[in-house]
């Protein structure tokens, strides 16, 4: 499978982040645009949606990543393989996720997935991270009833803020759980319980 070279961190706040994405069109990406919706937010490469797509034809997925180049790569991915039920977006989520999803039908996102984003340990650096208060805002604007969030990392204090950000809506339940409720594990994950490390992980419903 090709791997186009990237840089590993990228900051939401240069100027070429900035512009506001378009509103997706489910129409457009999708052969069956009304099946329930996968959103993977910070996909990188988009592995585990690749993989989701294959082994769940009946739901739709969409990744966003902001790395431009890895959108390209996995949406050549997606077409190579005849998946009509995968798309990847480019998208600056930390500021622009609302823009995106703005155009979602009512209770067709039913899932998300934020899994080992790029923690910027640095405290002048907090900033870039991807998960804040506006990001929770767009997802809980678009999640549908019942719908899922689940958020997994291996970094202990990014996992308590992240964490903190979705337990403080009136309008999640947490789920108590323990291992990855999806059939497929990202690669950062299976390369964390390789060498015996603790993945810290949080599933939350739309009450």
């Amino acid at each position: 499978m090709p791997r186009v070279r990237v840089h590993q961190h990228v900051n939401p706040f240069a100027p070429h982040y900035q512009q506001a994405p378009e509103s997706i069109d489910l129409t457009e990406i999708f052969a069956s645009p009304t099946l329930p919706l996968h959103l993977d937010i910070g996909c990188a490469r988009g592995r585990f949606i690749l993989k989701m797509a294959e082994a769940e034809p009946q739901w739709n997925y969409l990744g966003v990543e902001i790395r431009e180049p890895l959108v390209t790569e996995a949406n050549e991915i997606a077409v190579e393989r005849g998946l009509g039920n995968l798309h990847y977006k480019f998208c600056n989520a930390t500021i622009g996720l609302g823009a995106l999803l703005n155009g979602l039908p009512k209770d067709q996102l039913q899932a998300v997935t934020i899994q080992f984003p790029d923690p910027w340990f640095k405290k002048r650096h907090a900033k870039r991270r991807m998960v804040n208060p506006e990001l929770v805002e767009a997802v809980l604007e678009k999640l549908a009833a019942r719908g899922r969030i689940f958020v997994q990392t291996d970094i202990e204090f990014l996992a308590e803020e992240m964490f903190v950000l979705f337990r403080t809506s009136e309008m999640l339940s947490e789920i108590a759980v323990r291992e990855n409720p999806f059939p497929i594990k990202t690669e950062r994950e299976k390369a964390v319980e390789d060498k015996n490390m603790p993945v810290y992980r949080a599933m939350f419903v739309k009450t």
